[in-house]
């Protein structure tokens, strides 16, 4: 692909977080280095989203293609050596980007959470990817790359360090920040499509294979809050969780087919963590999301939720942004430990 005109086409720069991608981009990607254009639907969103990034921008080149005009999809294609998508809900409007992509051999990365799609992808598209190889890479965005590398980064630690096998991970997340449209636009028609049900799968993007009901009751989805002693904090139940705990369990899947397994009947889950006297912080906020998930199932409350909240293409302000953190506790159980280097820790 050397001859090919870019390195990375960004395609949905117009939305919220693309216009993020073009600024950041603009301040950090040098045109000698890297060569990169924006594209998307609309060329007048596109032109303004490249003037706002400032004087850094100005040469990037405009690509005009809707998400359902696969000629268009397939032109943007054949000229980039990478695609970075920004453009949910990718169940909509990732399908035939992702075919382009596949049938002319280009990596293909975005920041969807949709595991339904994902799993479609994979169904679709896995084996000529994998012969090609053609990276396709989706839920590259705080869904589910810190969950993803902290579970894996856990278990090799505990491998190499530890000299014994990693059974379990947890993921403990505390942070500040605002929602944009798109994410709850992605949430909405995650349940107008009925592939809610679907995404409850604990098991979902793990390669085919059976499942013993001791196995289901161990990565289900915590529901509850709860006292947990190993980090002296209350727990509840992590938005994100239903998304970033399939991909870590595929991961984790994966490299047990490769024989580079994380550890014997591993398992992963992750909270939202309060202070060990935030009892009812935290069960306030497992209420509060039990009832979400309550109104997105029904018709009628769904539209009204979403009359209320920011709509595609808004998002945080900066400010918010720019105050927002995040911060990520991970810890790893691996049971007995080896004899020959036991000593007088604990097992945790």
């Amino acid at each position: 692909m050397a001859d090919r005109k870019y390195d990375v086409v960004l395609y949905g720069a117009s939305g919220f977080t693309g216009r993020q991608t073009i600024q950041y981009f603009a301040g950090h990607v040098h045109a000698s280095e890297v060569r990169w254009a924006i594209a998307g639907r609309n060329q007048q969103a596109l032109e303004a989203a490249k003037a706002h990034a400032g004087a850094d921008a100005r040469a990037i080149d405009i690509l005009i293609a809707d998400a359902h005009d696969q000629a268009a999809l397939d032109k943007i294609a054949s000229q980039t050596r990478i695609v970075l998508s920004t453009a949910g809900p990718f169940a909509l409007y990732g399908n035939q980007l992702v075919d382009s992509c596949v049938r002319f051999g280009v990596h293909y990365v975005d920041i969807t959470g949709e595991t339904p799609w994902v799993k479609d992808l994979i169904d679709r598209h896995h084996e000529k990817a994998a012969s090609s190889g053609t990276r396709i890479v989706p839920c590259c965005g705080f869904d589910s790359v810190p969950s993803d590398l902290g579970a894996y980064l856990m278990a090799r630690h505990i491998q190499k360090n530890l000299g014994t096998q990693c059974q379990q991970v947890n993921a403990y997340f505390k942070f500040a920040g605002g929602v944009n449209g798109g994410t709850l636009a992605t949430g909405f028609n995650l349940y107008e499509s009925g592939q809610a049900a679907r995404a409850r799968d604990p098991f979902l993007l793990n390669p085919a294979g059976e499942h013993s009901s001791d196995e289901i009751k161990l990565n289900l989805d915590s529901k509850t809050a709860t006292y947990d002693a190993d980090v002296d904090a209350w727990i509840a139940p992590f938005i994100m969780a239903v998304t970033n705990e399939r991909i870590a369990r595929r991961s984790a899947a994966l490299f047990e087919q490769w024989q580079t397994p994380y550890g014997p009947g591993f398992h992963y889950h992750e909270f939202q963590k309060f202070n060990a006297r935030s009892r009812f912080k935290a069960k306030t906020a497992s209420r509060m999301l039990g009832a979400f998930e309550g109104m997105m199932t029904r018709p009628f409350t769904r539209r009204m939720l979403k009359s209320l909240v920011p709509k595609p293409g808004s998002g945080p302000s900066e400010k918010t942004m720019n105050n927002g953190w995040l911060s990520l506790r991970i810890g790893g159980n691996f049971g007995r430990w080896p004899q020959a280097t036991r000593h007088n820790q604990r097992p945790r």
